[in-house]
């Protein structure tokens, strides 16, 4: 029997490019239940399914922030039954943090953290009582929602202090979830990307341009805008992967024999993780960052960002053994 797999935020992007590479899996492992808030959106999906959509691959309604559209949704699946829940639907927040509201935070935790929380609440009983299951969680997508990656382990990234925030909420979470479902032989993975060109790249970076950000002072502002965003954008083009390549590795995670707590996709940001253990006062980081940003992003040294991300922390976590 094929595994039955559940997407969350399948509309676009990496969602999309997971539901279509195990609909079309060659031997035909994998039943796949796509989600998204809006069917209206469904055509992308629908013609990159081609003829998997209707066998492999069926579609239902899931809006993550409504208790009732998840209930309803895992409800409508034969028996309950879901072998793997893949958690994927996300928002980005990114600017001056005095120019965000309190509401536009909850927003990002309803969706990021809660929604999450929310699905799998729904499938864990059941996964418990059958003795089985496979809970993983990609991490939030969009253009600008880090300026390192999407879903590194739980990094602080200047700019996106909301975003990270729900992002060290959710890896608690998981850390503290997959010790207690091991005992019911239920596994919880990460999968944890970095810069991933998607669709809405050039719009949101366009969007969040023209934004004003009231209560911020001016040299925030203007660093923001001319010196973060194009040097988010030269990050994406220089390290950034495609949403296939999350998906290959998805994949890979859900066909493993011991699948891995955590997954990181792109191995050209292992020393930007390694920062963050290199030094227990976290002084290595936020020195290293800051460098990057305030020196190395700005002027003439800024079309080089991604390079310069990449040779700085390889040497600093050199100096630092």
């Amino acid at each position: 029997m094929p595994k039955v797999v559940l997407i969350t935020g399948c509309s676009s992007g990496i969602g999309l490019r997971i539901a279509v590479m195990l609909a079309k899996d060659e031997k035909k492992r994998y039943h796949v239940i796509a989600t998204m808030r809006d069917l209206k959106r469904k055509d992308k999906l629908v013609e990159a399914a081609g003829d998997a959509y209707g066998n492999t691959l069926t579609l239902q309604t899931l809006d993550v922030c409504s208790d009732e559209s998840v209930k309803h949704c895992i409800s409508s699946v034969k028996d309950r039954h879901i072998d793997v829940l893949i958690n994927n639907a996300g928002i980005g927040l990114v600017g001056p943090l005095e120019s965000i509201s309190i509401d536009e935070m909850k927003n990002v935790f309803e969706t990021n953290f809660f929604g999450v929380v929310r699905m799998i609440k729904e499938v864990m009983p059941d996964m418990k009582r059958r003795r089985g299951g496979h809970i993983i969680i990609v991490s939030s997508t969009g253009l600008v929602r880090t300026l390192w990656g999407h879903g590194l382990p739980a990094a602080g990234v200047v700019f996106n202090d909301v975003y990270a925030a729900s992002k060290f909420a959710m890896e608690g979470f998981c850390e503290s979830l997959a010790v207690q479902l091991l005992k019911f032989n239920v596994t919880v993975s990460m999968i944890e990307p970095g810069p991933v060109h998607t669709e809405f790249e050039a719009k949101m970076v366009e969007d969040v341009s023209r934004k004003e950000f009231p209560g911020t002072d001016p040299e925030t502002v203007q660093y923001f805008k001319n010196v973060y965003l194009p040097s988010s954008v030269d990050i994406f083009e220089t390290l950034g992967q495609t949403p296939d390549d999350i998906a290959r590795c998805t994949k890979k995670v859900i066909e493993a024999s011991r699948p891995r707590f955590r997954n990181l996709t792109n191995p050209l940001y292992t020393p930007i993780v390694a920062l963050k253990y290199a030094d227990e006062t976290g002084g290595l980081s936020v020195r290293t960052f800051y460098h990057v940003l305030f020196n190395l992003g700005s002027g003439s040294l800024r079309p080089r960002m991604g390079q310069a991300v990449q040779k700085l922390c390889v040497c600093v976590c050199v100096c630092s053994v």
